[in-house]
């Protein structure tokens, strides 16, 4: 069995790789990545010298590159991974999302139709769906939802899932989706709100929150976001989609007193900031269907995961010291420079 994992040197798609390699042995593992702010190669040094694992530098977009290893590899499996994921940077340079996670898409199924498939598997979020207010803390999003996108990512994200569908409808592709909330864990990129609180608190920086902080997201621990699409992949109905949630609901706010907290760092630390443009309030998703169809449940309490994930952080500050370098110190400055404290 031979699987392409496209973006596979990000955070979710690294883990993936690793849990991959270590589920299924006997599977050959292909990372094809374009190594962009958010890929890092040094993660994935603990398996680049495996025999069944092989790295690719290049672009989903590269209609010529993706055709040469699906015809090198002739993969049974396709997981995308691969997108522009950070929603900052989507409302700065929407163009850059579209073409990625729309257009990049496109290529990679054009390819699956080419050479042909078992199954291609798409990477979504439970953005797609908008949010839900949060005097409602009944309401949840199910795979039924409309799609209500809010930011140029989620626009660009939900336009992804109705192309995959159509190739399904159109040309009879084996295609699942899934839909997943907030990820945290190990190799988090350190502009996304978990590692860069840990990153600020260690280093006695201002913790940056926007507005007031009271924006609810569920959180899911990246292992067992990997263990679902692992279920999804093998037993999955094609041309179905599924959500993939934690039950993990936090404040934003709470969020970072927990971690100020685990580190024995003053709450003084945190500074309200102007509030994010079209800031979502409440993400939280149902997975009953994937329980029902797939058996799959999160098995990691938010309380256990965040204290799992602070203790790789400190004893791995190489890297991602290494990544808050030159780009991304411009890049923060830019995004919460820039921005007044609100009082």
């Amino acid at each position: 069995m031979t699987i392409i994992v496209t973006g596979g040197a990000g955070f979710i798609g690294s883990n993936f790789v690793f849990h991959m390699l270590q589920a299924h042995p006997d599977y050959r593992i292909v990372c094809l990545d374009k190594l962009t702010y958010a890929g890092n190669l040094s993660t994935l040094e603990p398996v680049l010298k495996q025999d069944n694992f092989r790295f690719v530098k290049a672009d989903i977009c590269d209609r010529q590159a993706v055709d040469k290893l699906f015809q090198e590899e002739k993969p049974d499996i396709v997981v995308n991974f691969a997108a522009e994921s950070h929603v900052d940077r989507s409302i700065e340079n929407p163009g850059i999302f579209l073409e990625t996670n729309i257009m990049g898409t496109a290529v990679l199924m054009d390819a699956c139709r080419k050479y042909g498939i078992q199954r291609y598997h798409q990477v979504s979020t439970d953005e797609v769906y908008g949010d839900l207010p949060l005097d409602r803390p009944d309401l949840f999003f199910t795979e039924e939802t409309p799609l209500h996108t809010s930011s140029p990512y989620s626009s660009s994200k939900a336009s992804a899932d109705l192309l995959v569908m159509a190739y399904y409808r159109t040309y009879g592709l084996p295609v699942t989706i899934s839909r997943c909330s907030n990820n945290y864990g190990p190799y988090h990129f350190p502009e996304k709100l978990i590692p860069l609180m840990i990153a600020n608190a260690l280093a006695d920086k201002p913790l940056p929150v926007y507005g007031n902080g009271e924006n609810v997201r569920d959180w899911l621990y990246v292992e067992d976001h990997c263990r679902a699409i692992d279920l999804i992949i093998h037993n999955g109905k094609v041309g179905e989609v599924y959500n993939v949630g934690g039950h993990n609901e936090k404040r934003n706010i709470d969020i970072v007193r927990i971690i100020c907290q685990e580190l024995g760092k003053p709450e003084s630390l945190i500074v309200h900031v102007e509030d994010r443009k079209g800031h979502d309030r409440r993400y939280a998703i149902d997975p009953a269907k994937i329980h029902r169809e797939l058996g799959w449940l999160p098995e990691t309490k938010f309380e256990d995961g965040i204290k799992k994930t602070i203790k790789w952080y400190l004893e791995h500050k190489r890297w991602w010291q290494d990544i808050i370098n030159g780009e991304y110190q411009e890049y923060y400055a830019k995004m919460y420079g820039s921005k007044g404290e609100v009082k």
